[in-house]
């Protein structure tokens, strides 16, 4: 599986439009880069990667970049380029989509962390330390948009910035927790776009003396009114979601956790748009199955 991920990154790399490297400089911006998925694919630090030993015989000759090389040119400007290019072309949607799922999947580190950028709040049924994946996602597997976060950091705040991604249209489907005025005036904003939530405290309650946003008052009569057959039955899929966060993590090289020299929010969000775009690679490829003879 390395390899192929590896031969689809290289590929994909080779289609992308690069800065042309400096005179001073001894590896281009596509060598860099190679070099970063090389260690993500493997679950290893840069470091690791900046060895020939761990490299394929084939290419021990050729000369790899030095820790020091990959630290400073993995912050520069050129490169966060590139990569976000290259997520850009394998995780974005090609074609147009009118139904998205929005939510949060914690990502903890230890409680002993000395990392100030990571913050303390609500996980899965607990309480924990670390960051946040928020995701848009669609139907089939492709990225609206994406943030990483501190895990203290309100989920709405970050949908808020999402949902004004450029291009989006159609019906947006959360968990009661994103039931907001706030997102719903947002959608509402953008005029063709409807957020589809539970109401917060359950189904049947009145909407108070609060002014209410329209998008809200139609997400309850969609979810709650005579059209709550075609409400419902939205919302039902969103359970989708959740089994993308499961392809992300249940395979050798997903995002099954932050390992120990993935800290501080920069480190952090890079390495989780790698395994981004590592899964999306791993789930174009046609399924194969063995049949005993």
């Amino acid at each position: 599986m390395e390899g192929q991920l590896w031969r689809m990154i290289v590929a994909v790399l080779t289609q992308l439009d690069k800065r042309r490297k400096r005179a001073c400089e001894r590896f281009s911006d596509e060598e860099i880069v190679r070099t970063f998925y090389w260690s993500v694919i493997h679950d290893r630090p840069v470091s690791w990667s900046c060895r020939r030993e761990n490299w394929p015989i084939w290419r021990r000759r050729s000369p790899v970049p030095s820790n020091s090389t990959m630290s400073h040119r993995l912050r520069s400007a050129s490169v966060r380029t590139l990569l976000d290019a290259l997520e850009r072309c394998v995780v974005r949607p090609s074609e147009t989509n009118v139904y998205w799922m929005i939510d949060g999947k914690p990502l903890v580190i230890s409680g002993c962390s000395k990392d100030r950028q990571a913050g303390y709040g609500r996980a899965v049924q607990s309480k924990a330390k670390g960051y946040k994946l928020h995701l848009l996602a669609a139907l089939d597997g492709t990225i609206g948009d994406w943030r990483v976060a501190p895990m203290n950091k309100d989920e709405r705040v970050m949908a808020a910035r999402m949902l004004q991604t450029p291009g989006l249209h159609g019906y947006v489907t959360a968990d009661s927790n994103f039931d907001s005025n706030y997102l719903h005036a947002i959608c509402g904003s953008i005029g063709n776009l409807q957020l589809l939530t539970p109401r917060r405290y359950g189904p049947g309650k009145g909407t108070g003396r609060r002014k209410q946003a329209r998008g809200r008052l139609r997400s309850i009569v969609l979810l709650e009114g005579l059209s709550r057959a075609f409400g419902q039955g939205l919302l039902e899929q969103r359970d989708e979601i959740e089994r993308q966060f499961g392809n992300l993590t249940n395979w050798g090289g997903g995002l099954t956790h932050l390992p120990p020299w993935v800290r501080t929010h920069r480190r952090v969000r890079r390495w989780v748009q790698a395994k981004l775009v590592l899964n999306h690679l791993k789930r174009s490829q046609p399924k194969t199955t063995y049949a005993a003879s």
